[in-house]
């Protein structure tokens, strides 16, 4: 019997509980407007984040987080659902003593319950300890000491947390807004749905908005991962930060790292084809000028 090349390998897939909606991306045209933000010590970093944002006078966007000190830290990876109203669930949660160090993190900024809200995969180092990755619990962790950081602040879109019948879940929605006048870069706000192949998937959505060239940020979740040179992650269900993204000449080339439902940490640049979503992704992508 003839061995299957790496491009006949059929894409994982998973099955949610819920019927499979007929959109399998949401992409809201808007402005994305660089930021620099200082982020206060001494309450929460869900505070802390929104607060920022506010004083920015934007209500989302996304941030990323490096060489943060943060005390208490809780954290959770990804888990075996208990029962079948989930495809997979989260671990119990974590939290190291002492200071951790956030090497580095995404942070998706919207709104759930008409509140400000965040989503937040990264990489930390606890005190004393060896690397991890996860997802923050952000009403539960504080920054020790203020942090500035880059981010870009969203104009004439917005993540908002909305039931997702599919999943079962409460996901971040990309949504359109009333567009405030802010001077900022063209982009797309978007939202990915499970097993939607994700490089293609940003391809397609870049050229249906005639974006040829841009920069591609965010946070999600695969099935496993296949990667050009890095050993696969065999993982059903992930925690994914996009460390680089872009697009060039509308060819798509993700570089991420990721955590698996064992705390096993892996990561690099992702085949082009057969990695699908798992339970969400989502991105902004930034058209360069």
């Amino acid at each position: 019997m003839r061995a299957l090349c790496p491009e006949e390998v059929p894409m994982r897939s998973i099955r949610h509980p819920g019927p499979v909606s007929r959109e399998r991306f949401f992409a809201v045209p808007c402005a994305a407007v660089p930021l620099r933000l200082t982020l206060a010590a001494g309450t929460s970093i869900n505070e802390a984040v929104g607060r920022a944002f506010a004083e920015a006078g934007l209500a989302g966007g996304y941030i990323r987080l490096a060489g943060a000190r943060v005390d208490p830290i809780r954290y959770v990876i990804p888990a075996a659902a208990p029962d079948d109203t989930h495809a997979a669930w989260y671990s119990e949660t974590f939290a190291p003593a002492g200071v951790t160090v956030i090497e580095d993190a995404g942070l998706v900024v919207g709104r759930r319950d008409g509140e400000p809200f965040l989503h937040c995969h990264g990489l930390w180092t606890p005190a004393g300890g060896e690397r991890r990755m996860g997802h923050l619990l952000p009403l539960d962790s504080c920054l020790c000491e203020p942090v500035e950081v880059a981010a870009w602040g969203l104009a004439g879109a917005l993540f908002d947390v909305r039931e997702d019948e599919e999943t079962n879940f409460r996901l971040f929605r990309a949504v359109p807004t009333e567009m405030a006048q802010h001077d900022g870069a063209r982009a797309m706000a978007c939202t990915i749905k499970p097993n939607e192949d994700i490089v293609p998937t940003i391809e397609r959505i870049c050229r249906e908005s005639g974006i040829a060239d841009a920069s591609v940020h965010g946070i999600g979740s695969l099935v496993g991962a296949t990667f050009t040179e890095a050993p696969e992650m065999a993982s059903y269900a992930t925690e994914v930060l996009v460390t680089a993204g872009c697009v060039r000449a509308g060819r798509c080339d993700l570089d991420i790292a990721l955590v698996g439902m064992d705390g096993s940490i892996g990561g690099g640049r992702l085949r082009h084809d057969g990695n699908a979503t798992c339970v969400t992704f989502e991105l902004l992508i930034v058209a360069d000028a």
